[in-house]
């Protein structure tokens, strides 16, 4: 027996089938916002970061989403009390140099939070990489990380202000301090 189908019911068969392309729609847009909203979420300026350098928010995110990736590979791990002070030792005389030696002092703060990286199990790798992998876990450090990085590879020493060099030790310092802490992040702390 042949299926005949008439005008109303191909209507109605078409109105369904736009009803659920909408519904699909719908679905598929409201978890994109959801993971936007996440990823936005956990990398605050990061994010913004990355939709400008990557020229759209589905670029972007599939680079954060890709750091995220890479970063749950390493083996990152809190610093032994040992180490911990170490650490804490070599800042401290770091900052006491800085009077007398403000771009060298900024120099070998770059140098501690490198070293400091490497002690939790960040790879050895250039400032970008380095930045992004770090910016999974702190996220809220990284606009400070970055001015402070800049300022501190400045070739002319000329070129850095005192003040600039004193805004880049208190971005190495909130940098340092949630780098150093064991448990939960503490606020960080913007320079003048």
């Amino acid at each position: 027996m042949p299926l005949h189908i008439t005008d109303s019911q191909s209507v109605i068969a078409a109105f369904f089938i736009v009803i659920g392309i909408v519904i699909v729609l719908g679905i598929f847009i409201a978890v994109r916002k959801k993971r936007s909203k996440a990823l936005k979420n956990r990398f605050g300026t990061e994010y913004d970061r990355a939709v400008l350098e990557h020229g759209s928010t589905q670029k972007a995110e599939s680079r954060l989403s890709e750091r995220e990736t890479r970063v749950e590979a390493l083996k990152l791990h809190e610093l032994s009390a040992t180490e911990r002070e170490r650490f804490l030792t070599d800042w401290h005389g770091i900052q006491s140099r800085f009077v007398d030696y403000p771009k060298a002092a900024v120099l070998e703060a770059d140098d501690l939070i490198n070293s400091l990286l490497e002690a939790r199990g960040y790879p050895r790798a250039n400032f970008e990489q380095r930045a992004a992998d770090l910016s999974v876990s702190y996220p809220l450090v990284m606009e400070n990380y970055r001015n402070a990085h800049a300022i501190a590879v400045r070739t002319d020493p000329r070129e850095a202000t005192t003040e600039e060099l004193r805004n880049a030790m208190i971005q190495y310092r909130n940098t340092f301090d949630y780098l150093i802490q064991v448990g939960k992040p503490i606020e960080v702390k913007t320079a003048a």
